[in-house]
Parts: C-alpha cells; structure tokens; sequence
C-alpha cells in the first residue's frame, strides 16, 4: 500500500468515525443544536491548532532534528581530522612559505566572532607553497592508506548538508589520483610540480577553513577536546614545543 492510499483510507475512517460519535450524541441527547454549536466551536479553534502546530511546533522539532544531524555531520569531521586531516596539514604546512601562522596563533581568549574574522582574512587569503620542502612521497602514502576511509566519507548522506566540506573531500581525492598517477615523484617535471603545488594550496585553503569550523565546534561543545587542539596545535610554535616534549 503506497503512502497516499494509506493517508486517505486514514482519513476516511477519522471522519467516520467522528460522525458515528456525533450521531451516538444525537441518538443520546437529541440536540442537533449543542451540536452544531459544539461543531462550529471547535471548527474555529482549528486555524488556531494550524498555526501552533505548522509554524511553532514544527519549527521545533525540525530546529532539534538539524541540531541532531549537525551533531552527527560534526562527529564525521571530528573523525575526517583525527585520521586523515590533522596528518595532512602537517604536511603541507611544512611547505608553506607565507605568513599563515600568524593568523593561527589561537589563545583561549579567542570568541566566535575572533574564529568568524579569522575565517574571513583566510577566505581571501594569497596561500603559497614551497613544494619541494613537502615529501610527496609521505604524502602520497597518507592518502592511499585512507583512501577506503576517505570513500567511506563521502558515502556518508550527512554530507549533503555540509558542502564546504564535500568540497574539500574532493580536492583531497583529486590530489590523491595525481600522487597516485606519478610513480617516480622525485624527478618530475616543472609542469608536474607546478600542477601538484596548486593542487595542495586548494587543498590546504579549504582544509584550513574547515579545521578552524571544526575547532569552533569543539570550543562550544567539547572544552576538554578544544584545550588539547590548542595545546598541540600545529601553527604555534611554542605549541609543536610542547607535543614534541611530551611525545604526542
């Protein structure tokens, strides 16, 4: 039975149903009048019940059930970052030749409207690589090691509501297919290289700007996960000091 057939077959027993209930009143009492009167009554009150039900009510349920996937969509990037995603910024940032770090020196002190103004200078900011100070070749291995995870990812429906981040998602698998296509990455080509360095700096744009959405989450969310981001954070430092140090 197809979804309408079954809403109307419903709505057909309500209906009768009601009627039958008027008329065991009618049977009973035999006051078409306190009937009618009760009928129209109730008939007013229903644009009433339309509007708490439609516009408030179901504007709650939707506002939890977002909240809900945006919770899940969070844990799927949490879990993009702490396989895949934390590793590869590593290693592109060791490349970068730019003044990126002192965008990222990221305190305690830093508020939502601190992440949004950061995210804003990044958006429209010249990235630029040294691609020869980055190993291709551990690189390359990252990705292909993840590659099932990375598939897995973007089997995931949540990310249809997040297309910043499926876009990122592509621009890692597109620079995993040019890694994986070159089998020799310590004699290629200028051309090669140049096509690989923009490759990684569209890579490195959006996995910046996700990795500091992600970071907001966790400030607002998870304080304890939030404080150790800050701790080892990879732009800092003082704070890859404090990693190497501690062995993690």
């Amino acid at each position: 039975m197809d979804e309408k057939r079954y809403i109307i077959i419903i709505g057909i027993i309500l209906i009768l149903l009601s009627l039958l209930i008027y008329s065991i009143h009618f049977v009973i009492f035999g006051d078409y009048e306190h009937i009618l009167s009760y009928f129209l009554l109730h008939l007013a009150f229903v644009p009433i019940e339309v509007l708490c039900v439609s516009l408030i009510i179901e504007r709650i349920l939707e506002y939890k059930e977002k909240k809900k996937r945006l919770e899940k969509l969070n844990m799927v990037v949490g879990s993009f970052f702490n396989s895949v995603g934390e590793e590869l910024l590593k290693i592109i940032l060791e490349g970068d030749v730019g003044d990126i770090r002192n965008y990222l020196k990221i305190s305690d002190d830093w508020d939502n409207k601190t992440y949004e103004e950061t995210k804003k200078l990044l958006i429209n900011h010249n990235f630029n690589i040294d691609i020869e100070k980055i190993n291709l070749h551990k690189l390359k291995d990252l990705l292909e090691k993840n590659r099932n995870f990375l598939l897995r990812l973007m089997e995931n429906p949540l990310l249809l509501e997040h297309e910043s981040f499926t876009e990122l998602l592509l621009a890692v698998f597109h620079l995993a297919d040019e890694l994986h296509r070159r089998d020799d990455l310590k004699n290629l080509p200028k051309s090669d290289l140049e096509h690989l360095k923009n490759d990684i700096i569209r890579v490195y744009r959006l996995l910046i700007i996700q990795w500091l959405n992600y970071l907001m989450h966790l400030k607002d969310n998870y304080p304890y996960l939030y404080s150790l981001c800050l701790r080892v954070n990879p732009f800092d430092k003082k704070s890859v000091i404090i990693r190497d140090k501690n062995g993690r």
